[in-house]
């Protein structure tokens, strides 16, 4: 193990965190986090904050990314739904987490950008689009796990309707500013709550299960 690795000090703040899960460590520790952010912002790209990439966006704080994650229960075998890919860094540890990933971008030149990236680092398995994140991707539905990225105070239906019965999804509820990020389990009646994973600034959901643009 390379503990002069520059990603060791985004470890080290995904422990901090509560984070225990050695293959989730792991995917901090090999995914340069350099190659996802703007080059203006790269001496700062390990550092556990977010980082601006434009049209009002940030990246996801990595230890953050980290514990929503966690709250996936990720074994390897899963199917991920991710809404807001960003510029590719929480994508690439999904991929590496998980068997294949589809990702859904709002900001077309951010998600030619995130594509970039992840081509650049070889990522497998990751189908990127953008469009509106809130209504999901429903032509490569049903999910095992579903990420979002980006707040709202309810859960979208559609991405209710495209998890499968007793996969887990992710989500920031709030209205964009100060949110619980809250781990939901797809049961036969609908999403059961499980547990708040933590408190959270995230933007806003736009999309017609979101807010309007």
């Amino acid at each position: 193990m390379n503990k002069d690795r520059p990603s060791e000090a985004l470890v080290r703040a995904a422990r901090a965190a509560g984070i225990s899960d050695e293959r989730l460590l792991q995917a901090v520790r090999t995914t340069p986090r350099a190659d996802f952010v703007p080059a203006a912002h790269s001496s700062s790209a390990y550092q556990d904050v977010p980082l601006p990439i434009g049209h009002g966006q940030v990246t996801t704080q990595p230890s953050l990314s980290a514990m929503m994650i966690d709250g996936l229960g990720l074994r390897g075998g899963e199917h991920v739904l991710e809404v807001g890919t960003g510029l590719g860094f929480q994508t690439a540890l999904l991929a590496r987490l998980a068997a294949d990933v589809v990702s859904i971008e709002w900001w077309p030149d951010i998600a030619q950008q995130a594509r970039r990236n992840l081509d650049r680092q070889h990522v497998p398995h990751v189908e990127l689009r953008f469009g509106d994140g809130s209504a999901g991707v429903p032509d490569r539905a049903p999910y095992d796990a579903v990420l979002v990225s980006a707040a709202f105070p309810d859960i979208p239906a559609p991405l209710v309707e495209q998890l499968r019965i007793g996969g887990r999804l992710v989500q920031p509820l709030g209205p964009g500013g100060r949110e619980e990020v809250v781990s939901f389990r797809r049961t036969v009646s609908g999403l059961e709550r499980r547990r708040v994973l933590t408190l959270a600034c995230f933007v806003r959901l736009h999309g017609r299960y979101g807010y309007a643009p």
